[in-house]
């Protein structure tokens, strides 16, 4: 009988890299376009969402994460969860892997999918707005990709800041928002914030411009002048455009149009930077098809490694 491998966190991240990660989910998405579902079960506070997704060639995922606000007081996770992969010929089970282990690599190589497309490729100053987890794992990605620049973070509570910067002490912290965003090559955002933080009159020629906090239709992180400015790209129009507030409030308020995106990854050949001074502007939506890419990929290094 064969064992069903179950992928912990700390040992599923030690054989992955982020430059790999990114050629999987570019080649995930020269595949079939994937079927995608969510759903949801309530018990108030409690909440249970499954994200489905399946790729013909790829085969299939249901990610499912439980989110119990309570465990906060008793000194537990207040998000847990896992992700069952399946193959594609047979449906039968081929692994579980660890929630947060698919979130953090799916989240940040995203968004470095994205810069590897779009950011210049002498870009050398990182800002990072935001101090939570995911910041800790923006700067792993982009130090891949761009192991030469110098990284800064912005948070609104300071203290956060302070903490991310003990932790990663070539971080330096930004104590004024619009000077950190002028002064930067990309700009990465991952906040909670359903007010924009990031101004389009601060945008400098040539910027990158990643946002991957909003992902609830009342959030955004840049204002619409942010959008009018740049040449905007997203992971997934079907996961993006009628969902997220990032784009949705500017689009329903007549602010930007859903035409004036670019293209998302399943157009590869128009996802690109056309000059050195354009202000490119990703928005990371996510999505359950970009975790089955990213689980597959999991699951292929752990397998290679275990040979």
């Amino acid at each position: 009988m064969t064992t069903i491998p179950i992928i912990p966190f700390s040992e599923g991240e030690a054989v992955l890299d982020w430059i790999g990660l990114t050629d999987a989910l570019a080649a995930g998405h020269l595949l079939p376009k994937a079927e995608i579902a969510d759903t949801f079960l309530y018990r108030d506070p409690d909440t249970l969402l499954n994200r489905a997704a399946w790729i013909d060639g790829l085969g299939l995922a249901v990610k499912s994460a439980t989110i119990f606000p309570g465990n906060t007081a008793q000194g537990l996770s207040s998000v847990n969860g896992g992700v069952t992969l399946y193959c594609d010929k047979t449906g039968t089970l081929e692994a579980i892997v660890d929630f947060h282990l698919v979130t953090k690599w799916k989240t940040a190589g995203d968004s470095l999918l994205a810069a590897r497309r779009l950011a210049r490729a002498d870009s050398r100053t990182i800002l990072i707005v935001g101090a939570g987890t995911q910041a800790r794992a923006l700067h792993s990605a982009y130090s891949a990709l761009f192991p030469d620049a110098q990284f800064t973070v912005w948070n609104r509570t300071a203290q956060n800041a302070e903490q991310l910067a003990r932790e990663i002490p070539s971080i330096a912290i930004a104590e004024d928002l619009e000077t950190a965003v002028r002064a930067a090559d990309i700009v990465t955002a991952a906040t909670m914030t359903t007010t924009p933080l990031i101004r389009g009159a601060w945008l400098q020629p040539g910027q990158h411009i990643d946002l991957i906090g909003a992902y609830r239709p009342d959030m955004r992180e840049v204002d619409d002048d942010a959008l009018q400015r740049a040449r905007v790209f997203v992971d997934s129009l079907d996961t993006t455009v009628d969902h997220i507030g990032e784009l949705k409030i500017p689009i329903a308020a007549g602010a930007f149009s859903a035409d004036q995106i670019v293209a998302d990854y399943y157009a590869p050949e128009s996802f690109k930077r056309q000059s050195d001074d354009e202000i490119t502007l990703f928005k990371n939506g996510g999505g359950a098809h970009l975790d089955l890419m990213t689980s597959r990929f999991i699951l292929e290094r752990w397998q290679a490694q275990a040979a």
